[in-house]
Protein backbone atom coordinates (compact mmCIF):
# COMPACT_ATOMS: atom_id res chain seq x y z
CA UNK A 1 0.00 0.00 0.00
CA UNK A 2 2.77 2.43 0.98
CA UNK A 3 6.42 2.18 0.02
CA UNK A 4 9.01 4.75 1.07
CA UNK A 5 12.24 4.40 -0.90
CA UNK A 6 15.53 6.07 0.13
CA UNK A 7 13.76 9.28 1.26
CA UNK A 8 16.08 12.20 2.03
CA UNK A 9 15.29 15.68 3.35
CA UNK A 10 17.48 18.52 4.65
CA UNK A 11 16.66 21.87 6.23
CA UNK A 12 19.21 24.68 6.07
CA UNK A 13 21.97 22.17 5.43
CA UNK A 14 20.94 19.86 8.27
CA UNK A 15 20.00 16.34 7.16
CA UNK A 16 16.84 15.14 8.90
CA UNK A 17 15.91 12.15 6.74
CA UNK A 18 19.03 10.42 5.43
CA UNK A 19 17.58 7.59 3.35
CA UNK A 20 14.37 6.30 4.95
CA UNK A 21 13.01 2.99 3.67
CA UNK A 22 9.65 1.71 4.89
CA UNK A 23 6.88 -0.58 3.65
CA UNK A 24 3.29 -0.60 4.92
CA UNK A 25 1.03 -3.44 3.85
CA UNK A 26 -2.64 -2.92 3.09
CA UNK A 27 -4.79 -3.02 6.22
CA UNK A 28 -1.94 -2.88 8.76
CA UNK A 29 -0.84 -0.22 11.20
CA UNK A 30 2.84 0.68 11.26
CA UNK A 31 4.02 2.86 14.13
CA UNK A 32 7.16 4.94 13.65
CA UNK A 33 8.85 5.48 17.01
CA UNK A 34 11.75 7.71 17.92
CA UNK A 35 12.83 10.71 19.97
CA UNK A 36 11.23 14.13 19.61
CA UNK A 37 12.90 15.96 16.74
CA UNK A 38 14.13 12.83 14.97
CA UNK A 39 11.99 13.46 11.85
CA UNK A 40 8.82 11.43 12.53
CA UNK A 41 6.43 14.26 11.71
CA UNK A 42 8.58 15.27 8.74
CA UNK A 43 8.07 11.74 7.38
CA UNK A 44 4.28 12.05 7.84
CA UNK A 45 4.24 15.39 6.01
CA UNK A 46 6.00 13.73 3.07
CA UNK A 47 3.44 10.91 2.98
CA UNK A 48 0.56 13.37 2.68
CA UNK A 49 2.39 15.61 0.23
CA UNK A 50 2.89 18.65 2.47
CA UNK A 51 6.63 18.42 1.87
CA UNK A 52 8.71 17.44 -1.13
CA UNK A 53 11.84 15.33 -0.56
CA UNK A 54 15.31 16.24 -1.74
CA UNK A 55 15.43 12.75 -3.25
CA UNK A 56 13.72 9.39 -3.00
CA UNK A 57 10.23 8.08 -3.76
CA UNK A 58 6.95 7.49 -1.97
CA UNK A 59 4.66 5.02 -3.69
CA UNK A 60 1.06 4.86 -2.49
CA UNK A 61 -1.05 2.30 -4.34
CA UNK A 62 1.66 2.40 -6.99
CA UNK A 63 1.52 6.20 -7.45
CA UNK A 64 4.71 8.14 -6.75
CA UNK A 65 3.27 11.09 -4.82
CA UNK A 66 6.57 12.97 -4.94
CA UNK A 67 6.01 13.58 -8.67
CA UNK A 68 2.43 14.86 -8.44
CA UNK A 69 1.67 18.49 -9.25
CA UNK A 70 -0.21 20.61 -6.71
CA UNK A 71 -3.68 20.07 -8.21
CA UNK A 72 -3.06 16.34 -8.57
CA UNK A 73 -1.88 16.16 -4.95
CA UNK A 74 -4.99 18.01 -3.71
CA UNK A 75 -7.12 15.34 -5.37
CA UNK A 76 -4.93 12.44 -4.22
CA UNK A 77 -4.98 13.76 -0.65
CA UNK A 78 -8.69 12.90 -0.42
CA UNK A 79 -7.54 9.30 0.08
CA UNK A 80 -6.06 10.27 3.45
CA UNK A 81 -7.50 10.97 6.85
CA UNK A 82 -5.32 12.53 9.51
CA UNK A 83 -5.53 12.83 13.27
CA UNK A 84 -3.37 15.78 14.27
CA UNK A 85 -1.39 15.98 17.49
CA UNK A 86 -3.63 18.67 19.01
CA UNK A 87 -6.80 17.50 17.18
CA UNK A 88 -6.63 20.77 15.15
CA UNK A 89 -10.34 21.50 15.32
CA UNK A 90 -11.63 24.83 14.05
CA UNK A 91 -12.74 26.82 17.11
CA UNK A 92 -15.35 28.81 15.20
CA UNK A 93 -17.10 25.68 13.84
CA UNK A 94 -19.42 23.31 15.67
CA UNK A 95 -18.59 19.63 16.11
CA UNK A 96 -20.73 18.58 13.16
CA UNK A 97 -19.20 21.30 10.94
CA UNK A 98 -15.69 20.16 11.90
CA UNK A 99 -16.41 16.48 11.21
CA UNK A 100 -18.37 17.23 8.04
CA UNK A 101 -16.03 19.86 6.61
CA UNK A 102 -14.50 17.66 3.91
CA UNK A 103 -17.94 16.31 2.99
CA UNK A 104 -19.25 19.88 2.63
CA UNK A 105 -16.26 20.89 0.51
CA UNK A 106 -15.73 17.83 -1.66
CA UNK A 107 -19.08 16.05 -2.13
CA UNK A 108 -22.51 16.84 -3.54
CA UNK A 109 -24.31 15.44 -0.48
CA UNK A 110 -27.12 17.52 0.98
CA UNK A 111 -26.75 19.03 4.45
CA UNK A 112 -29.20 16.45 5.78
CA UNK A 113 -27.16 13.59 4.29
CA UNK A 114 -23.95 15.06 5.68
CA UNK A 115 -25.47 15.43 9.15
CA UNK A 116 -26.57 11.79 9.02
CA UNK A 117 -23.08 10.64 8.04
CA UNK A 118 -21.46 12.86 10.68
CA UNK A 119 -23.70 11.31 13.34
CA UNK A 120 -22.63 7.83 12.19
CA UNK A 121 -18.95 8.76 12.45
CA UNK A 122 -19.42 10.32 15.89
CA UNK A 123 -21.18 7.17 17.06
CA UNK A 124 -18.24 5.10 15.79
CA UNK A 125 -15.90 7.03 18.11
CA UNK A 126 -18.28 6.85 21.06
CA UNK A 127 -19.77 10.34 20.83
CA UNK A 128 -23.33 11.45 20.14
CA UNK A 129 -25.58 14.44 20.81
CA UNK A 130 -22.56 16.76 20.56
CA UNK A 131 -23.28 18.00 17.04
CA UNK A 132 -23.89 21.66 17.89
CA UNK A 133 -21.23 22.05 20.58
CA UNK A 134 -18.05 24.05 19.98
CA UNK A 135 -14.53 22.65 20.55
CA UNK A 136 -14.14 24.98 23.55
CA UNK A 137 -16.91 23.00 25.27
CA UNK A 138 -15.07 19.68 24.91
CA UNK A 139 -12.48 17.87 27.02
CA UNK A 140 -9.12 16.88 25.55
CA UNK A 141 -10.29 13.31 25.01
CA UNK A 142 -13.48 14.45 23.31
CA UNK A 143 -11.50 16.71 20.98
CA UNK A 144 -9.29 13.76 19.98
CA UNK A 145 -12.35 11.64 19.26
CA UNK A 146 -13.96 14.41 17.20
CA UNK A 147 -10.66 14.68 15.30
CA UNK A 148 -10.76 10.93 14.72
CA UNK A 149 -14.37 11.14 13.48
CA UNK A 150 -13.27 13.85 11.04
CA UNK A 151 -10.36 11.69 9.88
CA UNK A 152 -12.71 8.85 8.88
CA UNK A 153 -15.53 11.06 7.54
CA UNK A 154 -14.57 10.54 3.88
CA UNK A 155 -13.98 6.80 4.39
CA UNK A 156 -10.30 7.10 3.42
CA UNK A 157 -8.21 3.97 2.79
CA UNK A 158 -5.24 5.52 4.65
CA UNK A 159 -5.11 7.32 8.02
CA UNK A 160 -2.08 9.08 9.47
CA UNK A 161 -1.77 9.67 13.22
CA UNK A 162 0.58 12.32 14.62
CA UNK A 163 1.19 11.58 18.33
CA UNK A 164 -2.43 10.42 18.89
CA UNK A 165 -2.21 10.21 22.70
CA UNK A 166 -0.24 13.38 23.46
CA UNK A 167 -1.82 15.49 26.20
CA UNK A 168 -4.21 12.78 27.41
CA UNK A 169 -4.36 11.08 30.79
CA UNK A 170 -3.48 7.34 30.79
CA UNK A 171 -7.11 6.17 30.79
CA UNK A 172 -8.21 8.42 27.91
CA UNK A 173 -5.01 7.56 26.02
CA UNK A 174 -6.02 3.91 26.23
CA UNK A 175 -9.53 4.80 25.01
CA UNK A 176 -7.99 6.43 21.92
CA UNK A 177 -5.70 3.43 21.37
CA UNK A 178 -8.69 1.07 21.57
CA UNK A 179 -10.62 3.22 19.09
CA UNK A 180 -7.72 3.28 16.61
CA UNK A 181 -7.40 -0.50 16.83
CA UNK A 182 -11.15 -1.10 16.49
CA UNK A 183 -11.55 1.25 13.53
CA UNK A 184 -8.61 -0.38 11.76
CA UNK A 185 -10.33 -3.77 12.00
CA UNK A 186 -13.84 -2.52 11.21
CA UNK A 187 -12.90 -0.30 8.26
CA UNK A 188 -9.79 -2.22 7.05
CA UNK A 189 -7.80 1.00 7.15
CA UNK A 190 -4.08 1.18 6.39
CA UNK A 191 -2.43 3.39 9.01
CA UNK A 192 0.87 5.05 9.81
CA UNK A 193 1.28 6.53 13.29
CA UNK A 194 4.21 8.40 14.78
CA UNK A 195 4.72 8.51 18.54
CA UNK A 196 7.21 8.30 21.38
CA UNK A 197 4.51 6.78 23.65
CA UNK A 198 5.54 3.13 23.83
CA UNK A 199 2.29 1.98 25.48
CA UNK A 200 0.40 3.38 22.51
CA UNK A 201 2.91 1.98 20.01
CA UNK A 202 2.66 -1.54 21.42
CA UNK A 203 -1.15 -1.41 21.49
CA UNK A 204 -1.98 -0.03 18.04
CA UNK A 205 0.97 -1.25 15.98
CA UNK A 206 1.08 -4.41 13.90
CA UNK A 207 4.69 -3.47 13.27
CA UNK A 208 6.99 -0.84 14.78
CA UNK A 209 9.80 0.97 12.98
CA UNK A 210 12.40 2.99 14.86
CA UNK A 211 13.69 6.19 13.26
CA UNK A 212 17.14 7.15 14.46
CA UNK A 213 19.94 9.09 12.80
CA UNK A 214 17.71 9.86 9.84
CA UNK A 215 17.07 6.20 8.98
CA UNK A 216 14.87 3.30 10.03
CA UNK A 217 17.25 1.28 12.19
CA UNK A 218 14.86 -1.45 13.37
CA UNK A 219 11.55 -2.95 12.26
CA UNK A 220 9.48 -5.64 13.91
CA UNK A 221 6.32 -6.66 15.68
CA UNK A 222 5.71 -5.31 19.20
CA UNK A 223 6.94 -8.66 20.54
CA UNK A 224 10.13 -8.44 18.46
CA UNK A 225 10.76 -4.88 19.68
CA UNK A 226 10.32 -5.97 23.32
CA UNK A 227 12.75 -8.84 22.78
CA UNK A 228 15.33 -6.83 20.79
CA UNK A 229 18.85 -6.65 22.18
CA UNK A 230 19.77 -3.70 19.94
CA UNK A 231 21.20 -1.09 22.31
CA UNK A 232 19.58 1.86 20.52
CA UNK A 233 16.16 0.19 20.63
CA UNK A 234 16.58 -0.91 24.25
CA UNK A 235 17.59 2.55 25.43
CA UNK A 236 14.60 4.18 23.77
CA UNK A 237 11.87 1.73 24.76
CA UNK A 238 13.17 1.60 28.35
CA UNK A 239 13.54 5.39 28.51
CA UNK A 240 17.14 5.34 29.76
CA UNK A 241 19.43 8.40 29.72
CA UNK A 242 22.52 6.17 29.41
CA UNK A 243 23.22 4.49 26.09
CA UNK A 244 24.24 5.16 22.49
CA UNK A 245 21.48 7.75 21.91
CA UNK A 246 22.84 11.14 23.04
CA UNK A 247 20.70 12.86 25.66
CA UNK A 248 21.20 16.30 24.11
CA UNK A 249 20.61 16.52 20.39
CA UNK A 250 22.48 19.08 18.35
Amino acid sequence: MIEVIDLKKSFAGTEVLKGVNLNVRKGETVVVIGRSGCGKSVLLKHLIGLMKPDSGKILIDGVDVTTLKSEEMYEFRKRFGMLFQGAALFDSLTVWENVGLALLEHTDLSEEEIRKKVCQKLEQVGLDRLDDMKPSDLSGGMKKRVGLARAIAMDPPVILYDEPTTGLDPIMADVINELIRRLQKQLEITSVAVTHDMKSAYKIGDRLAMLYGGKIVFEGTPEEVMASQDEVVRQFVEGRAEGPIPVYQE
